[in-house]
């Protein structure tokens, strides 16, 4: 009876300790889940539709208010474009290695409010903008113009400054947070499918609402609106804090990858053992701490950072010199990151297309006939790239309440990350090759018709570019979210926030190349003039399908490559939910 006592004392014991360190990783037990979605939703759609509603029509904006040449003014746009889609992982790194996720979105938020403030009043205050430029004797505004002041400059600049800053520490971060309250890697895609309904129904909205309120009515309306929904969703965000489970750092995640570097390189000439016991797994309170038996074969040279040489580890089995011993577990983390790198880069090819199509397709739209019903309305050229965020948001739900299920009953298995991305790549190709056929045809009737004005557009309709922008929307329903779900699940959970920020930094770098791209074609070709009508944009298109089928094929052969680290079952919990060790 002792012993059964003793026993019992000694497992509620285990337990315990046991819940006491999940409770350091997870927080409470009895917080997260669904209860927290409605507060993240909010935020969702309020950083997509306040950020979307000023950057969309940035470049409207400084050309009307601010006496901007065309150019210029493009590029500020650009730059602003792309520094909010690179600062995602800086606010990554600060929230996986210092701050934790919640404070990096708070003070992100606070930014964002400055910067729309500041932005507001250039907006309201005639002193803070230039005079508009003076009428000429056609009565056109191609008169003189007035320069802004250095204050007015100075101004503007630092209301796009903070607002990219809290851009960049926000819309990223949030989708961690809400991957975070859920434990299962089912939930947690869903979570993501739902994430990127709510991003694109928000950019929706602020590209189309907002912006037609800006132009229409004024833009101390908009940059209000903006505003507004700002604060609201910054206090519906952090009026869901009880509910969150917060996970908290554990320390530098970086510098644990540093070390597994240094480490090796300092060993570099020890011989390599395969006994478990010659390595190392942590040290915690003077006990040895749980980990793998002994580092995996892949990659083998790297496990000579965490092999236990003399002088390694003190008397007490603590680290004796921190950047030349790292535990087995660390050693597995930065393989896991080496491992995913190649899938990553493969995406850099998939959104680079699909920056050069939009910029192409606002161009074709304004050389073909966008009229609707009577001729009395004409659609923005601009406004057909909403007909990719109907399709992805749309599809998006297909996919998660349809597709999914019903993949799951017939094939008795779940849609895995790498076959959404999968088929993302498919559609992107399939949508590239859909452009090229309908500027064929578009330049058909140019060639017929003898349309080389660079302001002719011919009678075709600009519906025609519907079908490659709603191919491409699905595609990036696809191959986004499975992209997110893919580099959350298989990172180690001390680089969760930098996970999902890796997608930001994949869009900027996608569009950065899409403009070198266009620029270099440009350079060696003659299918990009100004007046497309004299060009071949069609084969554009075809040299992106090429590239795009090349680097499918490089998809497929990392895929076929790579094998899941942490995830053995859609449906069970996550092998890094359990607590990493050796984290310093």
């Amino acid at each position: 009876m002792a012993k059964t006592t003793d026993n019992k004392s000694n497992q509620l014991i285990l337990d315990e300790e046991e819940a006491a360190t999940a409770a350091s990783i997870h927080g409470s037990r009895k917080r997260g889940g669904w209860i927290t979605f409605p507060f993240i939703t909010a935020a969702i759609l309020a950083i997509q539709v306040g950020s979307s509603g000023w950057s969309a029509n940035l470049t409207v904006f400084l050309i009307g208010q601010f006496n901007f040449m065309s150019i210029t003014a493009a590029q500020v746009g650009n730059i602003v474009s792309g520094t909010s889609s690179f600062l995602p992982i800086f606010g990554a790194i600060l929230a996986d290695s210092f701050f934790g996720n919640f404070s990096v979105i708070a003070v992100s938020s606070l930014f964002s409010l400055m910067g729309l403030i500041l932005f507001m009043f250039t907006v309201t205050v005639p002193s803070l903008r230039p005079q508009k430029c003076a009428a000429n004797a056609t009565g056109s505004s191609a008169g003189t113009c007035e320069t802004a002041s250095t204050l007015q400059i100075a101004v503007l600049y630092t209301s796009l400054t903070l607002s990219a800053l809290g851009l960049g520490g926000s819309r990223f971060t949030v989708a961690t947070v809400g991957a975070d309250q859920f434990e299962k890697p089912k939930d947690q895609e869903c979570f993501f499918n739902w994430h990127f309904f709510n991003f694109y129904v928000g950019l929706m909205i602020g590209v189309v609402g907002i912006v037609y309120i800006q132009d229409n009515i004024g833009w101390d309306w908009g940059v209000g609106i903006c505003l507004a929904v700002n604060i609201l969703g910054l206090i519906t965000f952090l009026a869901g804090k009880r509910y969150y489970r917060q996970v908290k750092t554990q320390g530098n995640p970086y510098k644990s990858l540093a070390r597994v570097v240094v480490a090796t390189f300092l060993k570099r000439n020890v011989r390599i053992s395969s006994a478990s016991e010659t390595f190392y797994h942590g040290f915690s309170d003077g006990l040895s701490m749980k980990s793998l038996s002994s580092p995996t074969f892949s990659f083998r040279f790297l496990n000579r950072a965490a092999l236990k040489v003399d002088g390694d580890t003190n008397e007490d089995g603590s680290v004796a010199k921190e950047w030349r011993l790292c535990t087995v577990q660390q050693v597995e983390d930065f393989k896991t990151v080496i491992r995913i790198i190649p899938l990553w880069f493969s995406s850099f090819f998939l959104s680079t297309p699909i920056g050069i199509q939009s910029s192409l397709a606002v161009l074709q739209a304004l050389r073909m006939d966008r009229h609707v019903g009577t001729h009395n309305f004409k659609i923005p050229a601009g406004s057909f790239l909403v007909f990719t965020l109907v399709a992805t948001a749309i599809s998006l739900t297909i996919i998660d309440r349809f597709l999914v299920p019903t993949y799951q009953k017939f094939i008795r298995r779940p849609l895995t990350p790498l076959q959404r991305i999968g088929v993302g790549h498919v559609l992107t190709v399939i949508s590239m090759a859909a452009s090229a056929i309908v500027e064929r045809k578009r330049l058909s009737i140019v060639w017929s018709d003898g349309l080389t004005s660079s302001t002719t557009a011919v009678t075709m309709s600009a519906f025609w570019l519907v079908i490659p922008l709603v191919l491409v929307g699905v595609g990036e329903a696809f191959h986004f979210p499975g992209q997110v779900a893919l580099y959350y699940q298989e990172f180690p959970v001390s680089l969760h926030s930098t996970s999902t920020a890796m997608i930001s930094l994949l869009v900027a770098v996608g569009f950065y190349l899409s403009t070198a791209m266009i620029d270099l074609v440009q350079r060696i070709t003659g299918w990009l003039p100004n007046n497309i009508n004299q060009g071949r944009v069609d084969s554009m298109f075809w040299l992106l399908v090429v590239i795009g089928v090349i680097n499918f094929g490089y998809f497929i052969v990392c895929s076929l490559l790579y094998k899941y680290q942490n995830v053995n079952d859609q449906n069970s919990t996550k092998v890094d939910d359990k607590p990493r060790q050796g984290q310093n």
